[in-house]
Formats: C-alpha cells, structure tokens, sequence
C-alpha cells in the first residue's frame, strides 16, 4: 500500500535497547516518522492525544506504574481509535485481537521490513474497517467431513445473492478444497501468483477466479507441496488488502492450527465454527474452542452452526447447548441428495435450489452475518 505521507508512530518502550533497535531500523527508511519514545507508560495516551499519531506502538513488558497490558486497555477504550502494534518477545506469546486494543502483534528480533510492513497493513485495516465496515468470515472446523466448505461457498454465494460483493478464499492451502469442488483448471492463478513484497489491488483482480454464482474466489494452490510457499505474512497481507476491496469475505479454513491457519483466524471478524451431532467433532470443537478462549477470541467472535441440525444421532439440542456452554447461533439442515449433486456440479445450491429448507438456512446465516433482516432483498 503506498501513502502519500508518512506513517506517523508512538513508541512505548523501556528497554534502552529495544529503543535503539527501532530507530536505527527506522533511520533508514521514509515510510515511517517517529514522533517520540516514550518509558512511562502513564504519559502515553495524553501524549497521544495531543501528538495524534497514526500508529502507538507498545512493549508487551513495559513496566513502571502503567505496565504494557494496562496501556493497552488504556489506548482502547480512549477513543483516540488509533491502531496498537504490540511489541512481544517469543517467551510471552501473543494474539492479534482488535477487540482487546491489540491490532497487530511484532515478535523479536525482527527485521526492518517487517516493521514498516505490519505499520503500514495495520494502517490499512483499521482504515479499510473505518471507512467500509468490510465483514471477514472464516468458516472453520477442527474435524473434516462436517461440510465445511459446502458451507463457506454457499454462504459466500448468498451473500452475493444480498448484493453484497463478496470474495472467497481458498485457505486450505495445502489440498485446495474449492478448486476440486469447482473443478478449476490448474493453470488457473492463486494466491501464490500475487507479489511476495507488495501486493497492490490490481494484482489481486489479476489473479481472482470469477465463479459463475456472482463471487470472486481466490484459490489454494494447485499443487499440496506449494502450500508451504505462502507464509502467514502473505495471508494478513491479503486479507487486509481484500477488505478495501470487498464488503465480505469468506475463507474456508483448514482443519489443522497452523501458523497459516491462525493468521487465517486472526483476520477475521468472526471465526464461523461448523458443528455437527457427532461426538469426536463435538469433542474436538470443545478443545479447539479452549485454545481460541487462551489466545483471546472473545464470544462474539466465536460462533457455532450446526450443520444436518435434523440428524441428532441421539445427542439433543439441550445436551450440545451445554456441552458448548451456549445455544448454537445457526442451524442448517440436512439435503444429502440435493447438496451431493450440487456438490458433483460444482454448483452452490442457494442458485441451484434456492427454495429448498438448506438454502432458506443458509441464507439466514448470510443475512444474520451481516446484519440484515429476513426481508432483506435478494439479487438474482
């Protein structure tokens, strides 16, 4: 992303030589203006206020009377709205979450690319989320088999069916679940035909794949061994681009906790977990729903659809309430025959059927995602 001024930072940091690391990484460089560094981290939010600076940038340890996870809470709930850039070191771990004030996440050492890098894309972000209030969804499942990218497509295609322009994302890198579903050819570009040092929008466009249901879908590589070419950088890069680009975007997950994956997660603005009445899945979504609590997913950003919602094999809605501590926000029913053969087509069948009890599902999804109500219209 290119801007025509500087990014204007705030350090909060009081390690002399942390201090010295970024600005020597800094003096090399024009993208990036530091205003001041700062070691009391109970002058940092009058002095943001007063210096209205792009990006705060705050050492995850910083002691003194304000420590690092209180200025945090501090800058959050200031209402100065300026993204924080969390300093962190690999003993003290930590997660993106913009609920909690923490946009973006620099672990040392890192290198000076990487610091104008995740400045300047959390930057764009918070614009893109200020100025577009785009929606990004992952639908996720630490189990296969559970339907889960029938899911993200046909979501993604309702949502586009609302008028909303929607792009999907292919994020099991590794196996390419929609390319196979979709039967794309495999010439056709992916993710790993964008730049690997700045990605621009017209880049982006170059390499989208245009379903025929109305959506623009960027696909997994078409190999399994290039999957391990795309770096998590490039997925927060994408995404962020993606949001000044689009009003949704969907991305079908894989099912494994990888760096990629959590990168995947942490982008987005919901993480769409797909259940179903079987107990390993049960099981599994309980222990994964665990990690994303210790890595700070808040409730709201965690939800749950149970998919065949009409196929309990015994286990009741009562007993999956309580087993994951809440009522599911979604349900969607079973069409085994109707969703194989749409499926076998590579057709989303919210066009295929539109009128069938799956797609009427599905659709309330899409419009509860976005906010919209059950009379919102539909775009054929």
């Amino acid at each position: 992303m290119a801007y025509t001024d500087s990014i204007r930072l705030l350090v909060a940091e009081d390690v002399p030589q942390v201090s010295q690391h970024v600005r020597n990484l800094l003096s090399v460089q024009s993208q990036v203006k530091l205003l001041e560094v700062l070691n009391d981290g109970a002058k940092v939010v009058e002095v943001a206020k007063q210096l209205r600076p792009d990006v705060v940038m705050v050492d995850l340890l910083l002691q003194g009377k304000v420590k690092g996870p209180q200025l945090i809470e501090k800058l959050r709930d200031s209402g100065l709205e300026i993204p924080v850039v969390v300093l962190t070191v690999p003993q003290h771990p930590l997660a993106r979450d913009p609920n909690r004030g923490i946009d973006a996440v620099l672990t040392l050492p890192f290198s000076g690319f990487e610091l104008v890098n995740t400045l300047s894309h959390v930057l764009a972000d918070r614009q893109a989320r200020a100025t577009g209030a785009c929606r990004v969804v992952s639908v996720f499942s630490p189990k296969g088999g559970v339907g889960k990218t029938t899911i993200a497509f046909n979501l993604a295609v309702a949502l586009g069916q609302m008028g909303v322009a929607t792009a999907l994302i292919d994020g099991s890198l590794q196996y390419g679940d929609l390319r196979a579903l979709l039967k794309v050819p495999s010439d056709v570009p992916s993710i790993l035909d964008l730049p690997t040092d700045r990605v621009q929008e017209s880049d982006l466009r170059e390499v989208m794949w245009r379903d025929p249901a109305g959506i623009d879908i960027l696909l997994a590589p078409p190999r399994v061994e290039m999957a391990e070419m795309v770096t998590a950088r490039d997925v927060e890069k994408t995404i962020s681009l993606l949001r000044r680009l689009y009003e949704a975007i969907v991305i079908d997950t894989p099912t494994t906790l990888s760096e990629v994956t959590l990168a995947l997660l942490d982008g987005s603005d919901l993480v769409l977990s797909i259940v179903t009445y079987d107990s390993t899945t049960i099981h599994n979504t309980i222990a994964v729903g665990e990690v994303f609590s210790s890595i700070g997913y808040t409730p709201e950003k965690l939800q749950y659809l149970v998919n065949r919602s009409d196929s309990s094999g015994g286990i009741g809605r009562d007993e999956l309430a309580r087993t994951l501590g809440r009522r599911p926000e979604f349900e969607v029913v079973s069409d085994g025959r109707l969703v194989v053969q749409a499926n076998n087509e590579g057709m989303p069948f919210v066009v295929s059927s539109p009128d069938a009890a799956v797609s009427r599902d599905v659709r309330r999804a899409a419009q509860a995602i976005m906010g919209r109500t059950a009379n919102s219209p539909v775009r054929n």
